[in-house]
């Protein structure tokens, strides 16, 4: 079985396997020179599709930028990031359309068991010891803002129409159509017609 096949099995992984090295050795090359260009140039946007797993026509990062895989993320129409959007997509990673990311963000569909010995439970006969780790997807729903320094847990289902708060750590389901902040982040209130901006207009 392929190292990157465990990962998507929800098994422990050897993320130091040359495998996985070499997928994220290409996305993190391609993640730097994306980064060292103008935010004018006209090739940072084609940049993205070279390791992106899929991505809609309408897309805007404004970087920096930082993907893990790159490959393991699929994002739908009319997305936008701000600046240091952090995406460690050793899980896959689906996002809807009209999704918005604020300043800081970072989704993080990794992580390593709790218990000490089983971080270095993987052994091999070269004398290889691994960082264990494990992988859960993270689905972003539809027409979905989450505003600065938010972390997105691993295995967390954010609904349509959600506004997460600033400073938020997501680490359970938030549902469609609330706004929801927090440490642990937990849904506060449905978002209703009071909520209307239209006036600003």
């Amino acid at each position: 079985m392929k190292e990157e096949e465990r990962i998507f099995e929800g098994r422990l992984f050897d993320a130091a396997k040359k495998e996985l090295r070499d997928i994220k050795h290409k996305t993190h090359e391609l993640c730097r020179k994306f980064n060292q260009l103008d935010e004018y140039d006209e090739s940072r946007p084609t940049i993205i599709k070279e390791f992106i797993g899929k991505i809609g026509k309408r897309y805007h990062f404004q970087g920096p930028i930082q993907f893990n895989y790159g490959c393991h993320t699929f994002i739908g129409e009319n997305f936008a990031a701000n600046f240091n959007t952090t995406i460690l997509d050793d899980g896959k990673i689906y996002i809807g359309d009209n999704v918005m990311i604020g300043p800081n963000v970072s989704l993080m569909a990794s992580s390593h068991p709790l218990i000490a010995e089983e971080r270095t439970a993987m052994k091999y006969e070269d004398g290889h010891v691994s960082v264990s780790e494990y992988a859960k997807e993270i689905h972003i729903g539809n027409n979905v803002w989450i505003a600065c320094n938010v972390v997105v847990c691993g295995g967390v289902n954010i609904g349509n129409n959600v506004v997460i708060g600033a400073g938020s750590v997501v680490t359970k389901d938030i549902p469609d159509n609330y706004i929801a902040y927090g440490n642990p982040c937990k849904p506060i209130r449905m978002i209703t017609e009071k909520d209307s901006k239209l006036d600003l207009l």
